[in-house]
């Protein structure tokens, strides 16, 4: 395993287990349905994990990141045949003109405020029957209505504005809306998604509570693309390594305390003579 970039936050690493965990792997699901022998561009690949998915069914997978570093780490972290990444940002990407079947990224175009040049660079180098799938957090549900402030995002869209951007450059436009409850991720289209109803409570009382979404997803492209149905990702396994890094944090810390150091201290012996004995 390679070097691990120094920690910012602004990029997800593999081992901070979190709803945005659940979301990050809900969305390369997703656009696994569209890549299958395709050759496909991951924009802001970051850790290099969700490249590292893709490539699984693609024909080949390139992850671009503006930062050299994180690009050193995937490349010695996510290592597979058909896999490679590259320096470049989203609105100059080092790609031939119409190489591409499907590009994808999520939660990258809120990191900048070069939106129309990054649309136009997706656009170039798109085959004519290629996809985009892209991910965005909808600045009212994301910020307005919690007052949380990204201090890495620089331009954060409404959805009427991520939309019209998209239209602007494809002609045929899906969105879907996203949200994560408990370390389960939910994605379904604009028009179906506030039907989903949602339970909360215990023995002594339910509560029915208004579903709303956090994040938009768009696919597009130049030809017509079908529906997606809707999608739920179970984060059970994310739930077990929240778990399992609990009890290894517990464990360390315990290890550290002055009474533990002392109580093995005065057992160790104990366990030389012990093993002494059993020679």
């Amino acid at each position: 395993m390679g070097k691990i970039e120094k920690k910012t936050g602004e990029r997800l690493e593999f081992y901070n287990f979190s709803n945005v965990t659940v979301e990050h792997l809900h969305r390369y699901a997703l656009a696994v349905d569209f890549i299958k022998d395709k050759i496909v561009l991951d924009i802001a690949s970051g850790e290099g994990y969700g490249s590292y998915m893709l490539s699984k069914s693609a024909l080949s997978v390139t992850g671009v990141d503006i930062d050299q570093n994180t690009i050193k780490n995937a490349q010695s972290k996510y290592v597979k045949d058909n896999l490679n990444y590259i320096v470049g940002s989203a609105d100059e990407i080092p790609v031939e003109s119409k190489s591409i079947d499907v590009v994808v990224s999520f939660e990258t175009i809120e990191h900048h405020d070069k939106h129309d040049e990054m649309f136009a660079e997706i656009k170039r180098i798109l085959k004519p029957d290629g996809v985009l799938i892209m991910s965005s957090p909808d600045k009212k549900y994301y910020s307005d209505l919690t007052g949380q402030v990204n201090p890495f995002h620089i331009r954060e869209l409404y959805f009427e504005e991520f939309k019209s951007l998209s239209k602007r450059f494809f002609l045929n436009t899906d969105f879907y809306y996203q949200v994560a409850y408990n370390l389960n991720s939910y994605i379904n289209h604009v028009d179906d998604f506030e039907k989903t109803v949602i339970y909360r409570g215990d023995n002594f009382d339910l509560k029915k509570l208004t579903i709303e979404p956090v994040y938009n997803i768009l696919i597009a492209s130049s030809i017509q693309i079908e529906k997606v149905g809707p999608s739920i990702f179970d984060g059970i396994e994310i739930s077990k390594k929240i778990n399992d890094h609990i009890k290894s944090s517990m464990i360390t810390n315990i290890k550290k305390t002055f009474s533990y150091r002392i109580g093995n201290f005065l057992i160790y012996p104990f366990f030389l003579i012990k093993r002494v004995i059993k020679k």
